[in-house]
């Protein structure tokens, strides 16, 4: 009896060093998040579901952001941070695509796997792998929908372009030329958006990616020609400023305004007519699929393969609109509403 109560007490404390180790390891196991901003209702979606994954697998994560969208300079020390904590993974959403490459080298020499969300680097496999929507497709979406909608007066389209940022980020490259070549536009060189010659095309400015700019680059756009009626929006909060715009001057009923991000309040304003369509993408899947890579590599240093066919993973997009349009496929507001965040 003596002997068994030896021996189970040895066991019991054997399983509780285990226990212990395996706690050890877990939270050992670090991430890092880093968005453009924390204010962007998509960016904080994308917090939450990296948060709760992380807690899920026992992964401590640091969460960081630019002050706005177009901030690189915090960007980049954030990642000299995770590397001087030594993470062993990086989640980066770049406002700078192309400038942010050599940190992101730096991480990855370091041994540190750097996952790109929502928005590819450039070149894209500059980044591990890119979690992220098909942005070209959800551009091209959205210009189907809006030249289906129109019929034969799209060839008499006046059409707005309010972009993201004078760099050209590639998450608004795509989407821009994804919208364009959807509207049947020849974009030139697809690597780039305001090169095209389409007399259709007013002009393009930048939104930074909130309401303000939309607002104001909306009245600039106006100013060039009041008769404007297709703007294409880089993300729904740009959309809501450029609907204020449009209202001021009593054109917000006679304008098809199409945007990308399927955000709850961006659901709500295509229900309410602000915005005729918009493609919904999925941050909180981005994020958790890619703290999952992260505790993967972790564990045997597997690291996270592409959808097939595409270069990068595929978290999918949907059409969101009341007005279904023939030939292109979509969801109503119901079931945008179900699928919605933010």
């Amino acid at each position: 009896m003596k002997t068994t109560l030896i021996t189970s007490t040895l066991a019991g404390l054997a399983l509780s060093a285990m226990s212990t180790a395996a706690m050890a390891d877990a939270h050992a196991t670090s991430a890092c998040l880093i968005t453009k901003t924390d204010t962007n209702p998509f960016f904080v979606k994308m917090k939450e579901g990296a948060t709760a994954k992380a807690e899920e697998l026992g992964i401590t994560l640091k969460s960081y952001a630019g002050k706005i969208d177009g901030d690189s300079e915090s960007q980049v020390a954030a990642i000299e941070t995770c590397i001087a904590d030594g993470a062993k993974g990086i989640l980066i959403t770049a406002s700078d695509t192309k400038g942010i490459v050599p940190a992101v080298q730096q991480a990855r020499d370091a041994g540190i796997l750097v996952i790109a969300l929502d928005t590819p680097l450039e070149p894209i496999d500059s980044a591990d792998a890119t979690f992220a929507t098909d942005n070209f497709l959800a551009g091209e979406l959205i210009g189907k929908w809006a030249a289906a909608t129109l019929g034969d007066e799209a060839a008499n389209a006046k059409i707005a372009m309010l972009d993201l940022a004078v760099s050209q980020p590639s998450v608004g490259v795509l989407r821009d030329q994804g919208f364009l070549t959807g509207f049947g536009i020849d974009v030139k060189d697809v690597s780039k958006w305001g090169d095209e010659d389409d007399a259709r095309i007013v002009g393009n400015d930048v939104t930074a990616g909130n309401e303000e700019g939309g607002r104001t680059a909306m009245e600039n756009l106006l100013t060039k020609d009041p008769e404007i009626n297709v703007v294409y929006t880089i993300n729904e909060p740009a959309a809501a400023g450029a609907y204020e715009a449009l209202k001021a001057v009593g054109r917000e009923g006679d304008v098809l305004i199409v945007s990308v991000d399927g955000g709850c309040p961006g659901v709500a304003n295509v229900k309410d007519g602000v915005i005729g369509a918009t493609s919904q993408q999925y941050p909180l899947l981005m994020a958790s699929k890619g703290i999952e890579a992260i505790a993967a590599f972790a564990k045997d240093g597997t690291k996270p393969a592409p959808t097939e066919g595409k270069d990068f993973f595929d978290t999918g997009v949907a059409l969101v609109t009341d007005k279904p349009a023939d030939g292109v496929e979509s969801i109503d507001t119901v079931k945008g509403k179900e699928l919605c965040w933010g």
